[in-house]
């Protein structure tokens, strides 16, 4: 009878976790004040892990994560060429992608901000235009819990261009903030956060192909690994940093990439991959998009998709290993974003207008994917 009753009570238990981790995180943390037990059971990590798990593989509860104009319209002022461009990030529906949330700076922050790489429901941020002491902060805007990194001690000189990266390494169950900053003169250094240790550590190995003066451009992170695209006089280079080894590595990108304005580096079916469209092809008024996976250390060429010129360009791929595709509208100051299947060549407008964002020459349009966790809930 005793054992029946511990067998009944464990199922219902069992019954209660599957129905609570396929839930969301908003209503999830609307339970944590039903009772002690819920609210132990739902910031348990156990269940944290479970409910990632599933929102993992199952691709549920996903976002894309879009920066856009707050009522979706360019506004400037030919009058005030100082004025600046009021911008947000929001979170819309994966599905019908419709907006579901505006996010608001954790720590209540008017300033702009940038987001550097999302992993796990966690985003991080710092300033749009990072330097050396720009603060840092690991964020989950599903639970609204935040975690700052210290300061970094390592550093004592003045760099002028800093790159920053963050993601999951899953053989060490650990998330890293990787930082590579750079002065004028070609001094290099690289450094590593342990959200684990909320620690820094100053990598001291240098490969001496990365001590040289280059150009970072773009960059992700994809299993423990910060990848990032250089530029090295005319050549470009794809540099890899394992943040759990600390091993560099360089991978020469192809000879037909020359230009990174319209180069994008993202994961394709599991894979690294390269998109790259710039010239035009035989069939008159199309561009051809280039895509090239790393396999086994070596670029690999996938069939191309051919699009009309002029108005799409490539930003990323969507966790269903869609092209993440822009149509601009230049006159109004937005992107139009839509959705590409590589394989059936079908087009979907999403009717998100992302902002184009211009530094110099180099434009940027942001779209990422986003899954729901509850990690960092029991953050103080």
């Amino acid at each position: 009878m005793i054992l029946y009753r511990m067998t009944f009570t464990l199922r219902k238990k069992e019954i209660l976790i599957d129905i609570l981790a396929r839930l969301p995180a908003k209503s999830l943390v609307r339970f944590l004040c039903t009772c002690k037990s819920w609210s132990d059971l739902i910031s348990s990590p156990s269940f944290v892990s479970t409910h990632l798990y599933r929102n993992v593989t199952k691709h549920a509860h996903v976002y894309l994560l879009c920066l856009h104009h707050p009522n979706f319209e360019c506004v400037v002022d030919p009058d005030d060429p100082y004025l600046e461009e009021e911008l947000q990030w929001s979170l819309f529906s994966n599905e019908t992608f419709k907006l579901c949330s505006k996010l608001s700076h954790p720590l209540g922050s008017t300033n702009r901000y940038g987001i550097y790489g999302s992993s796990n429901g966690l985003v991080c941020i710092s300033d749009e235009i990072l330097n050396f002491d720009s603060p840092i902060h690991i964020w989950n805007p599903s639970v609204k819990k935040f975690t700052s990194p210290p300061m970094s001690t390592n550093i004592n000189v003045k760099f002028t261009y800093v790159a920053l990266q963050f993601g999951f390494h899953p053989s060490l169950n650990d998330y890293k903030v990787v930082r590579m900053m750079r002065t004028n003169k070609g001094a290099l250094a690289v450094e590593v956060y342990t959200l684990r240790t909320d620690s820094w550590k100053m990598i001291e190995a240098i490969p001496p192909w990365l001590k040289c003066t280059w150009q970072h451009h773009k960059g992700m992170f994809f299993k423990g690994v910060a990848y990032s695209i250089i530029e090295k006089g005319p050549m470009f280079s794809i540099m890899s940093f394992d943040s759990g080894s600390e091993e560099f590595e360089e991978f020469i990108a192809p000879d037909s990439i020359c230009s990174p304005s319209e180069l994008c580096i993202d994961v394709y079916k599991e894979q690294i991959c390269l998109l790259f469209s710039f010239y035009s092809c035989e069939e008159e008024g199309m561009v051809p998009n280039d895509l090239w996976v790393l396999q086994e250390k070596q670029w690999k060429q996938l069939r191309p998709f051919i699009y009309p010129a002029g108005s799409y360009g490539t930003i990323g791929i969507s966790i269903d290993n869609e092209l993440l595709k822009v149509r601009r509208d230049f006159l109004r100051g937005v992107g139009n974003l839509c959705l590409c299947n590589y394989e059936s060549k079908q087009l979907l407008e999403t009717g998100i207008e992302l902002a184009i964002i211009t530094y110099g020459e180099i434009e940027f349009l942001f779209a990422i994917t986003y899954i729901e966790s509850l990690v960092l809930l029991n953050n103080n």
